[in-house]
């Protein structure tokens, strides 16, 4: 039966659905169906989280009053503290700031202990420091020390850096750089390491030649007042403090002769109104004489290490680490992890470790390696073993001579690296070209032993 209505067509009962799941079960099944979509929208358009990056000698232009136009280089480790001490590192004649980077173990232990290093690069013919102009030899006179002093000034200022701990250190024309710097600047450097240089003032001509072959052959012989007064002189009625010094030099030295290394000790001796008689004499290493002045400790004002049978190729491998124990800067590990750490508290003889860091492009790389001495005796006349990946191929190399350039390669290490001293790191690297795979080699030997990789 039906019944009509007065305002439509006449109505049936509904029967009410039937289902076999309840309201609930339903919104379950939905939501399972959705939030995947969801889920993977967002992972399409979420951008990739990038890892941090890793540290790198970067060039800083622009870094205040530069009269003789060098170049800056800078390498801040990722682990610096709030106030960063920093260290001046000036390379050799015919050098680079880059290459003094690559060439020596100032950045490793930058990284290890967390200190800046400034790396200056001279742009002039034959790319030596300017260390004989009358303007060099003066503070704020102007040419290479002018620009050095500003670099250091602009890293207190865009680094925060401590002023009370500015280091300067170099080899050959930079050795000589370094007198000429904690001369001039008594007041920025606290102290200074100086590889196979000259005394203050030792070069100074007037022909603009900047060459001085009575100093390069060590016939320059000058009282210890006299050398001192040049030192006074390039600051005159200044009465502070005056910068420690370090000096190295070896007694085969052909290019800028052993005499120097007494004439350097004369001249720091003095200027801190000390005897030139030593306080402690010691071999802390074969070969290695060292002599201390104004005190016995690893901070004494004057210190000088002489190597016998060296030449000119200085710092050879462990010396940069005992010139950071002069300075003070590996009193203590600065906050973040130690980059390169030993596993091993008692290493063996023999016993090695390699780190491998690549840079890629397109069909080119480059490769930093690291190899850490983490035995108890030297690492003499090395050769490190390791077989590339396929298609890579050496085209250039720094601080080891590779051969061949492609396949099983042994990198061998030159004059200046050829013993690495036990807890001591080397640096070398090469840049290569490949066809796809930049990869790093899956095992390393140094001299027949297998080392571990960090």
């Amino acid at each position: 039966m039906t019944h009509s209505s007065p305002h439509g067509p006449p109505h049936r009962p509904v029967a009410p659905a039937r289902s076999g799941r309840s309201p609930r079960a339903l919104l379950t099944a939905l939501l399972g169906c959705v939030l995947p979509l969801v889920s993977a929208l967002l992972l399409a358009v979420a951008p990739p989280v990038a890892a941090a990056p890793a540290a790198q000698l970067t060039e800083v232009t622009n870094f205040g009053d530069n009269p003789s136009n060098l170049r800056m280089h800078l390498y801040v480790p990722d682990n610096v503290p709030e106030n960063p001490a920093v260290l001046v590192a000036v390379h050799y004649c015919t050098g680079t700031g880059p290459g003094f980077f690559s060439g020596t173990e100032f950045a490793s232990l930058a990284d290890r202990h967390g200190f800046i290093v400034v790396y200056p690069s001279a742009t002039r013919s034959g790319q030596c420091f300017d260390v004989s102009s009358a303007q060099a030899l003066e503070r704020d006179g102007g040419s290479d020390p002018v620009g050095i002093r500003s670099m250091v000034r602009h890293v207190e200022q865009h680094h925060n850096a401590d002023p009370d701990r500015i280091y300067a250190t170099g080899a050959s024309s930079g050795a000589m750089m370094t007198n000429v710097l904690l001369g001039n600047y008594p007041d920025v450097f606290q102290a200074g390491a100086a590889f196979a240089g000259v005394p203050h003032s030792c070069f100074a001509n007037n022909d603009g030649s900047g060459w001085n072959s009575a100093c390069a052959g060590g016939t320059v012989d000058r009282t210890p007042q006299q050398w001192g007064d040049l030192v006074r002189g390039a600051y005159p009625g200044y009465s502070g403090e005056r910068p420690r010094m370090q000096i190295w030099h070896g007694t085969n030295d052909d290019t800028l002769r052993y005499p120097n290394f007494t004439e350097q000790i004369d001249q720091w001796t003095n200027v801190h109104g000390l005897s030139r008689t030593p306080d402690s004499t010691d071999t802390p290493q074969s070969g290695w004489t060292r002599t201390r002045y104004g005190g016995t400790g690893d901070q004494t004002p004057v210190e000088a290490i002489s190597i016998q049978g060296a030449g000119h190729n200085l710092p050879q491998s462990g010396m940069a680490a005992r010139a950071v124990t002069f300075f003070g800067l590996d009193s203590g590990a600065q906050p973040g992890p130690d980059p390169d750490p030993d596993p091993d508290p008692e290493p063996q003889p023999g016993a090695c470790r390699v780190s491998w860091t690549t840079n890629s492009w397109n069909t080119g790389l480059t490769a930093t390696i690291t190899v850490t001495n983490t035995g108890t005796a030297p690492a003499t006349d090395w050769s490190l073993a390791f077989t590339l990946p396929p298609g890579q191929t050496i085209t250039s190399g720094w601080g080891a001579g590779y051969s061949p350039g492609s396949g099983a390669v042994t990198a061998k290490g030159l004059d200046y690296n050829s013993t690495i001293a036990p807890g001591a790191s080397i640096r070398i690297g090469f840049q290569a070209s490949h066809t796809g795979d930049t990869g790093k080699p899956a095992a390393f030997t140094l001299s027949g032993t297998t080392c571990s990789t960090a």
